[in-house]
């Protein structure tokens, strides 16, 4: 049944997921309140790729990628590494990855990611309009390029399920080919995949910051503290944080009608006040930014097989990439941000490597590639909007919408069986 009325509603995490989310609340007539432990756009939302992603609905867990881990894992500066002070904490989670590696649950990944990646596209769209947001936005599409026939023809199942879930693309042949759309790479890369319709923002933090005005400008509050405590009431939530005065029930106390969990790599330390545990952690992402640029980038591009990407970012340029799995607390590993630069300078003509600035986030990570959007099990005045891995700016517009409804107890425009918490 359908809840006309408007509610009082907190939102943990100043992300570009939550800050996404309390502007679409705040359009269905909601006071709505952000709290987060750092400020807007802090953690992974600051130093992404800038990239709006939607050709990407091949979930990490993809049959046969068990055969590859090991050797990934144990290389600390390859695509994907598992740091071992690490290991043992993780297991459990390696444990739900290895399950999604199924052939029918993957296939089943792949259809409710194509199904998010649809709605957020055309909810972007809406959203550019909504709040002036054109001029930030690159419409400049991506190159995903590969060293031989080998590497291409490996990837040809990859563009094929991209095919059949309706996203366009040109398959490229020669060196010609891919310098008709990005001039000065390496000769190595003979081959690759151009997804035109692609998107990028020109800066991630830029973005979050402007969606972030619009929130405020039209009546809503963003609060720095700290969450000690969550607790669902008969007639609500109440938030406990470290500093501040809440609205009624003293200091450090928030009570609402309504509570959205949207913080990134920490939501499941909230989740578990509420008697839930689910199986997030993090894929740890390296890169380095370069304030001006050495090399004239005119598409993202994308290095599949050495994990990385360049994108550009406001005048300058970003490398970064890969996947660590090492949890919030170890220290940066920064020589992966170094290797990727390194490698930038190999593979773009004239890119100068000096003067960047290195940076590591935390990207919520489910084994299975798939966020949680519902409501708590154990709370149902309480929403969940969390663990889109690295595709978290890609899929904030469409979860947005996603959330107004279940904020609203009406039916979502796409399933979210899928996206339930109780599946593993």
């Amino acid at each position: 049944m359908a809840q006309s009325t408007q509610a009082e509603i907190i939102v943990i995490g100043a992300g570009i997921i939550g800050v996404t989310a309390a502007l679409a609340l705040q359009a269905d007539g909601h006071r709505v309140r952000v709290i987060d432990r750092k400020g807007i756009a802090a953690e992974a939302s600051r130093g992404n790729a800038g990239a709006f992603a939607f050709a990407e609905v091949e979930p990490l867990a993809a049959p046969g990628i068990m055969r590859k881990a090991p050797k990934w894992l144990l290389d600390p500066l390859g695509p994907l590494s598992l740091r071992p002070a690490y290991a043992a904490k993780i297991m459990p989670w390696m444990l739900h990855f290895w399950r999604a590696t199924a052939k029918s649950r993957f296939e089943a990944s792949v259809a409710a990611q194509s199904s998010l990646m649809g709605l957020s596209r055309a909810a972007l769209e809406r959203l550019i309009v909504r709040v002036s947001g054109e001029p930030l936005m690159r419409r400049e599409g991506q190159l995903q390029v590969y060293e031989g026939r080998a590497q291409f023809e490996a990837s040809k199942p990859a563009w094929n399920q991209r095919r059949r879930h309706g996203i366009a693309f040109d398959l490229l042949e020669s060196p010609d080919a891919i310098a008709e759309i990005q001039p000065g790479l390496s000769p190595r890369f003979t081959h690759a995949g151009f997804t035109p319709d692609w998107m990028n923002t020109v800066d991630p933090e830029a973005w979050t910051q402007h969606l972030a005005r619009a929130f405020v400008a039209a009546g809503g509050e963003i609060e720095i503290a700290e969450v000690l405590a969550v607790r669902q009431l008969e007639d609500g939530v109440e938030i406990v944080t470290d500093t501040g005065t809440g609205s009624g029930a003293g200091p450090g106390t928030h009570r609402a009608d309504q509570l959205l969990v949207a913080a990134g790599a920490w939501s499941h330390q909230i989740a578990r006040m509420l008697g839930d545990r689910i199986p997030l952690d993090t894929e740890r992402g390296y890169n380095t930014t370069f304030p001006t640029a050495s090399f004239d980038l005119r598409t993202h591009v994308t290095f599949a097989n050495h994990g990385f990407v360049v994108s550009r970012i406001g005048e300058g340029l970003r490398v970064g990439g890969a996947v660590e799995l090492g949890g919030l607390k170890l220290a940066p590993n920064y020589r992966r941000a170094e290797i990727l630069v390194r490698k930038a300078a190999d593979f773009l003509q004239g890119f100068d490597p000096s003067g960047g600035t290195q940076w590591m986030g935390f990207r919520p990570s489910l084994p299975d590639s798939l966020p949680v959007i519902a409501r708590a099990p154990k709370a149902d005045r309480v929403i969940y909007a969390f663990g889109h891995g690295h595709l978290g700016l890609t899929q904030s517009a469409g979860t947005a919408e996603l959330v107004r409804a279940l904020a609203a107890r009406r039916e979502p425009d796409i399933s979210l069986a899928p996206f339930d918490p109780r599946r593993f």
